[in-house]
């Protein structure tokens, strides 16, 4: 099963700045083992971002995204205790979705 995500988000005014690492190999299917074998592709391919259940980013990904890619956006409209969630899914099926509660003004 896939290491949890680390996300933070932090209200500033009406917006949410949303800091997101997401911790995954991303193989591109070019490195070589110490054996001399290719480590086969494993990468994301979709990633979903929401706000109390509203789709706030959809993306398509490729093996060209560096391994943990890190995330950063901004979500309008937001309140302290509102909901993000994000759920990735990779080229093998594998799965993650994790929330956090926006956290208030300090």
């Amino acid at each position: 099963m896939a290491e949890p995500m680390k996300i933070r988000a932090t209200l500033q005014g009406d917006v949410a700045d949303v800091r997101i690492l997401m911790l995954h190999p991303m193989e591109t299917g070019q490195r070589k083992d110490g054996k001399g074998k290719i480590v086969p592709l494993h990468f994301i391919q979709s990633v979903l971002v929401t706000h109390n259940g509203k789709t706030v980013l959809d993306a398509q990904w490729s093996q060209a995204v560096a391994r943990n890619p890190f995330l950063g956006l901004r979500v309008k409209g937001a309140k302290a205790g509102d909901k993000i969630s994000v759920t990735w899914i990779d080229n093998k099926g594998e799965k993650r979705t994790d929330e956090v509660t926006v956290a208030g003004a300090s």
